[in-house]
């Protein structure tokens, strides 16, 4: 049997030096004996968990931060020494799995602490969550601070390894909510017994923009790992320029020409009114180029074309200046010759977050390393 992996030409390259840069970047800018928790969740915010988990821990990064149990047996399948933090909620009944295998749990409940315990019977290490203004999962009150600490003390094979919170406003200039959550988290350090090994309250905006202090013993490096910023704010403010890691590209598979009054695509959305060329590419919403994306521009010979028409659930059509060979490379996000798409001008287009952009590139696009060492 022959091994071709991938016969159709839509790829997302995902350049793993960058995410090195951007580690080691934030190495420089951290306080000495700061440790760099590198967030892999959602597949690496599409990029692709394990190669950028292995690439941000040969880059200096002591831990790796997962949303859910499946994601963090995923990467422990993977590598088998890591650190490993689960950031979201873990069933009780996943305690022994984890324990089993040297993953990290958040907990905010006693009563989850008590069904774990009846399942688990190994050293199992804990982070509590504290709630102090996302309003998601977390403890909310000294008083459940203690309950949970005392039952986690109670638990003969359980460990308190660490404790954390999320801001809500980091990324944003005006801090006044963002100081409300910080004041809160240290009411709740001072109400504990006994402080953990691991403090981190730092997520990738607060690390780059906010106080120093606040790295306490580990930040956590989420989005600007992959080279973009949390927000306009925090770019105009950021310490150290970043690398963007993630490209799409594809190529022309078709190519025709259409006379005045045609139209292209689901709808008819699109008529020509003088002869035009267009041209067809292999991928569409199924891939994650949804169809709120029709009119943004791509790169074909480093000039920009439209996408027009409805996009389809597996091809979409461009307007051409010309007629280009079929093969053409055409890139959608990333450089062609002197011209650039960003993530952040997708973003802009459907009105939403970077974050979102790569996260909901599909599986069905194979993701190809670049590593030039």
């Amino acid at each position: 049997m022959r091994n071709n992996k991938h016969f159709r030409p839509t790829k997302a390259i995902i350049d793993l030096n960058a995410i090195k840069y951007n580690v080691n970047e934030l190495k420089k800018h951290i306080q000495p004996n700061v440790q760099i928790i590198a967030v892999v969740k959602a597949n690496a915010y599409g990029h692709g968990d394990i190669e950028v988990a292995k690439a941000a821990l040969e880059a200096g990064a002591s831990m790796l931060a997962v949303a859910t149990p499946d994601e963090a047996l995923h990467v422990r399948k993977h590598i088998p020494t890591a650190e490993i933090l689960v950031l979201g909620y873990s069933p009780a009944s996943f305690a022994d799995y984890a324990a089993e295998e040297n993953i990290t749990l958040t907990v905010y409940s006693p009563n989850w602490v008590e069904e774990a315990k009846k399942v688990c019977n190994k050293s199992l290490k804990l982070h509590i969550k504290v709630d102090t203004g996302m309003n998601r999962i977390g403890v909310t009150t000294v008083k459940e601070l203690r309950s949970l600490y005392d039952a986690i003390q109670s638990a003969e094979h359980f460990i308190l390894d660490g404790i954390f919170t999320h801001f809500a406003t980091a990324d944003e200039e005006d801090d006044s909510y963002f100081q409300k959550q910080v004041h809160r988290f240290e009411q709740f350090i001072k109400a504990l017994p006994e402080k953990p090994r691991i403090v981190h309250v730092a997520n990738t905006a607060t690390t780059l923009v906010k106080d120093a202090r606040l790295q306490y013993d580990a930040v956590r490096f989420g989005i600007s790992m992959y080279g973009l910023a949390p927000s306009k704010f925090v770019k105009s403010k950021h310490p150290f320029p970043f690398k963007p890691a993630f490209s799409l590209e594809t190529e022309l598979v078709a190519i025709k020409q259409i006379g005045p009054g045609e139209s292209v695509g689901y709808g008819a959305t699109f008529t020509v009114n003088e002869p035009t060329y267009i041209g067809t590419l292999p991928i569409g919403y199924a891939d994650g180029l949804i169809r709120k994306y029709s009119g943004q521009d791509v790169l074909i010979d480093g000039k920009r074309v439209p996408i027009v028409g409805r996009i389809c659930m597996d091809q979409c059509m461009i307007a051409l200046p010309t007629a280009y060979n079929i093969g053409e490379k055409v890139v959608l996000i990333g450089k062609q010759k002197n011209e650039e798409i960003t993530i952040d001008e997708w973003a802009t287009k459907v009105d939403t977050i970077n974050y979102e952009v790569p996260c909901i590139i599909t599986s069905r696009v194979p993701r190809i390393y670049y590593k030039n060492d």
